[in-house]
């Protein structure tokens, strides 16, 4: 069973929704979600908030946080993650910004990501490192932040081998 699968179980045993806010996966996460048939049940939406001024100004990133910290950083990430579960009224938020390369972006090395989640309960942020091409690091970067959504769920709710 597929990560997506099984995220899909544990929303509708617990009644649960969720939203993404997605930069450089531009969207994959949130479809490989919604390729599960009756996702309609659980998931919200998402946003493909790919510039600065769409983090700011749709998604709500503060502007002093992608001034200071850029829009790869833990700090937008966990932004990213709160503000689409606040703006969807979702009970968990996803925030993954990153370079998926091929070359150096805003300053950061090629590959580098930050994957947010965010419950009513408590954010996380996981920095993390892809080394491939483009096209092969957003499908690693989407299914990475898939696996660690089902880790996140199953440890907010206390589910056993998890």
């Amino acid at each position: 069973m597929t990560d997506s699968e099984l995220i899909g179980q544990l929303l509708n045993k617990y009644k649960e929704t969720i939203a993404f806010a997605e930069s450089c996966t531009g969207g994959l996460a949130a479809s490989m979600i919604t390729d599960v048939a009756g996702s309609s049940a659980y998931m919200q939406g998402g946003i493909v908030c790919y510039t600065n001024e769409i983090k700011a100004k749709v998604l709500g990133v503060k502007e002093e946080t992608l001034a200071k910290f850029s829009a790869i950083s833990e700090a937008t990430a966990k932004e990213m993650a709160e503000n689409i579960r606040q703006k969807f009224h979702s009970d968990y938020g996803i925030g993954i910004t990153g370079n998926a390369g091929p070359g150096a972006s805003e300053g950061k090395p090629l590959g580098l990501v930050y994957i947010g989640i965010a419950s009513a309960n408590k954010t996380k942020v996981w920095e993390l490192y892809f080394n491939s091409t483009r096209i092969e690091n957003k499908k690693l970067i989407a299914a990475k932040a898939l696996s660690l959504l089902k880790e996140f769920i199953e440890l907010e709710k206390g589910v056993q081998n998890a």
